[in-house]
Order: C-alpha cells, then structure tokens, then sequence
C-alpha cells in the first residue's frame, strides 16, 4: 500500500557557542552544551557545528578563538547554519561596553544568521520587549564583571596588607614559600607551581645562601664601589652566576634588583593595574599598596635607599636645552652623531631620551647642526627592532613560565620551545606607507625553523611600539614571504589579536587539582 503523507521536515541546521571563563565557572562547556542540546531537540534545530572558549573571560574578544573564528566563519559566508545557539547572554560576553556585545549579534544578523539564548526567558525575536531585556542583560553582565573586580581587587590588598604575596616571580635571592590556614609552613613553591587550596597563603623569604650573599654583594659595589649596573652584570656573568632564570645578567635585570623594595622586606602592589582587561597602566606611588618588613630583608634599609637616591640622582631630568648643548658638545668633539655613540659617552642622557623628547633622534641632530648623510631614520627602526625583539621574546618566555609553563631557548635563533611538544618563532615587522597612504608591513619567515607557530609582530604607524599581533600555524603559511595590509580578509585576520594572551593561554599547564 503507498504511503501518501507527507515526508517529514528536515531539522533545521545550528551551531552553539560555549564559554568557561576562568572567573565564573558556575557552567561548564558541557552542562551549557546539554542545555542547548535539550533546547535544539526541542525546536527541531540540528548542531552541526561547535564553537568553544574553555577558560576565556568574557570582557573582551582578545583571546577568545573561538568566537573569533565563529564571526570571521559568518562575515566569510562560510557557514552551513542558520543559527547559533548560546546558553545565556552572559556566555555571548560580559563586555564592558554593551554595544560591543549587540554589534557581534548584529554581524550575524546581517548575514542571515539568528542568535538564540537557549537558558533566557525571553525569544530573542527583535520585538521591543526582547531588545529591552537583552539590553539589560548584557548591562548587567557587564556589570557583574566591574563588581567582581572590585571585590577581588579589594581582597588582593587585604592580603597584601596582610603581608601575603600576590603572584609573581620571588626573583634572584628570593623564594615563594606556602603556609597553611594556621601559618606553618607546608613547602617552598617552585618556578610555575602555584598553591592548590584557596585557604593557603604565599609568602617570600630568603633564598639559598650563596643567591643571598651575590644579592648583598651587588648593593656593596654599587653603592660603596660606585660600580654602574651594566659592569656588575659583566662581573656576576664572569664569575658564572645567573640569573633566577638561569641566564646572563643584564644592565636590566640587576636594578631591578637594585630598585625592587622586596629585597628589604616590603611587600608592594598595584604598581601597575589591568584592571578589566582594559589598557595598563603605570599607577602613581599614593595608589601603592603596602606592607613594610612583611618579609625577612636580605640588605639593610639604610643601603637600599642610598642606592635609590644613588639612582634618582643619576637620573634627574634635563631641560631640553641642557640635552642639546649636551648633544652639540658631543657632535663638536666627535664629528657625526649615533644612537650608540649617545648611549657609550659617559654623562649623556640615553638616545631614546632624546628620540622621545624631540620626536625622534634625527630632528635632535639637526636642533644641533648635524646632518646625516644617508636614512637614519631606516637605521633608527633597525636599531628598534634589535632591541624590541629580544624584549619580547624575553617577555613571553617569562610570562609562560609564570603560567608553568616550560621553555627552551635555542640562543643561536631565539626559537622557542614550549612544554616539549611546540615551537614558536617571533619576527617583527616594520610598517611602510603605500603609495596610497596605507600601511603594509612584509614578513620575512626563517623557513629553516618551521616553528609550529610564527608570532608576527606588526609595529604601529611611527614604527615605535607593537600594533598588534598574528599567530600564524606553520601549517597554514605557503612560502617564507607574507606581506600585510590594513585589512587582510577573514582567514588571515582570524590570526590576528591585540595581545599574546592567547599563545600564553597555549602554554599554560594546570594543576591536576585544578583541572579536575
């Protein structure tokens, strides 16, 4: 007998979107996957596609791969969907600015895709009521955020008054000590472990013996001996002696601890706050927070502080007009000028304070008479990316192991290995101006390497600071030339983030406490 009723309608396709911030980890990725499972079965809605950021915050897109491929799929059209499922509103971001939130929705929109919030009691249909209510939600998840801030942030300077440290590295001399609820103490932390019980608490104390001796050392020759911080690093690194870190002393690395007050026992914070996600910012001493002889001094305060008026002394700020008649004395005695030659003279400001001061070290030249023959201002950019490439890969290496992370580094190419199982490779790329007053920057890639990973630096217009930054698969590159523009189309802007949160996010190892 033939069967004549109608065949029955095939489910309509959707993706989901799951998020796990690190801050709020109420709903997993999978309870919010069995929620937009149940709502999909329930509308006869089929996922054919999933779209994860397991441990990301919600305040920005900065890190976020996941929901950055899910929008670059949707401007691309490269979609087989015609929604996308989310828990809540909440999961979508908790972007300070609502618009943020509302102009992502609207992409999709526009591009014939409906966003869904599967766990909220309103249709997200674009009548008045739901766009009242949305927008309220996505207030008040933003709102949540600012709240959590600031009572974490309210938390931290307890503890810091407390006399309990707040992250970071203990330093050369130094060491993290855990205590337990009662105080007694329970282990001395290594470099990337981390305490596992939220009632535990960290402290510094001094190192071993010999770090100790080496710290008191270096504050004898430089405030007794007069010794300057670039020839203590070539004593300590001729007598063998590294860094916590286990490399060569710096000019960097020994006033760091030469200016750091936890080498008398002060525990300090809030030097610096990134608060939000948003811009960091060097905070002015009255937003310090403090506790005095919180920790065991390793140097006397009296010698700590004679080397700090030692450094402030030397250090005091010139008048411009003192800078050039300095300038115009050492262009007199020499004949030409340079970068290096500034840096090397005894009694002259360093060359980035004067290209910081007059815009750039070729207009302090000719303030002064000095004319230079050939395209300093190439060489000025040479000279910016030797010194800003180390700088960052110095940076990342420090801020993975930080995370417990491990990493090797090859000294001969900087390739950097990670956890024993990838390799990361960072080039810098300065910015030319194109014919038609855009921005194009040209990568050179060492194909010899084939780093897992390529981190490309393009700096900004002036060629004086990163813009942003592109993690590029090896996998994914053609050739060892790439050139960019100011927009470089969906597959390749997919790379593209604003800082390494996300590589640093790569490399980092949890606990198996945590993890479970």
């Amino acid at each position: 007998m033939q069967n004549n009723s109608p065949p029955l309608p095939l489910p309509r396709r959707a993706a989901q979107y799951v998020r796990m911030s690190t801050e709020h980890q109420q709903y997993s990725t999978e309870n919010q996957g069995d929620r937009i499972q149940e709502y999909a079965e329930r509308h006869g809605l089929e996922i054919v596609r999933t779209y994860a950021d397991e441990g990301k915050s919600g305040l920005n897109i900065g890190g976020r791969s996941g929901l950055q491929q899910l929008l670059a799929d949707v401007r691309a059209k490269n979609t087989d969907f015609e929604f996308i499922l989310v828990y809540d509103v909440s999961r979508w971001g908790r972007f300070q600015d609502a618009d943020e939130s509302a102009h992502y929705e609207y992409s999709c929109k526009q591009a014939g895709i409906q966003v869904i919030y599967c766990a909220e009691q309103f249709e997200n249909d674009g009548s008045p009521v739901s766009t009242i209510v949305k927008g309220v939600k996505r207030a008040m998840a933003g709102e949540y955020s600012r709240e959590l801030s600031t009572k974490v942030f309210a938390g931290q300077c307890r503890l810091i008054e407390l006399g309990f440290r707040q992250g970071g590295m203990a330093g050369f001399g130094l060491r993290r000590v855990l205590l337990d609820q009662s105080g007694e103490t329970k282990a001395e932390l290594k470099r990337g472990e981390h305490k596992s019980l939220q009632t535990d608490r960290v402290v510094l104390r001094p190192g071993p013996a010999e770090e100790v001796a080496t710290v008191r050392k270096m504050y004898r020759w430089f405030v007794e001996d007069g010794v300057n911080e670039a020839d203590i690093a070539a004593r300590l690194n001729g007598m063998g002696i590294p860094t916590d870190l286990g490399r060569r002393w710096t000019r960097g690395t020994v006033h760091e601890v030469l200016t750091n007050e936890k080498y008398i026992g002060s525990n300090v914070y809030n030097r610096v706050s990134f608060k939000l996600k948003r811009r960091r910012v060097v905070n002015s001493p009255d937003l310090w927070v403090r506790k005095d002889e919180a920790f065991e001094a390793i140097v006397s305060p009296v010698q700590f502080y004679t080397a700090q008026g030692i450094v402030r002394a030397r250090s005091r700020r010139y008048s411009d007009e003192e800078l050039l008649t300095r300038l115009k004395s050492l262009y007199d005695g020499r004949g030409y000028l340079s970068g290096i030659l500034i840096d090397e003279t005894e009694g002259m400001a360093s060359s980035s304070v004067y290209s910081h001061r007059f815009g750039s070290l070729v207009r302090a030249y000719t303030l002064v008479g000095f004319t230079p023959d050939r395209d300093y201002g190439y060489l000025e950019i040479n000279r910016l990316l030797r010194r800003l490439h180390p700088e960052i890969v110095q940076r990342t290496e420090a801020e993975i192991v930080s995370l417990g992370g491990h990493v090797e580094r090859d000294p001969g190419n900087d390739l950097l290995r990670i956890n024993d199982e990838w390799t990361v490779s960072i080039v810098l790329a300065r910015c030319r101006e194109t014919a038609a007053g855009g921005g194009n920057w040209k990568l050179r890639l060492d194909t010899s390497l084939c780093p897992d990973i390529t981190v490309a630096v393009r700096l900004d217009r002036e060629n004086k600071a990163a813009l942003d930054y592109y993690l590029l698969p090896w996998i994914d590159l053609g050739s060892g030339r790439l050139s960019l523009s100011e927009s470089n189309g969906s597959i390749l802007d997919g790379y593209r983030f604003d800082g390494l949160e996300t590589l640093y996010h790569m490399a980092e190892r949890a606990s198996v406490r945590r993890a479970a």
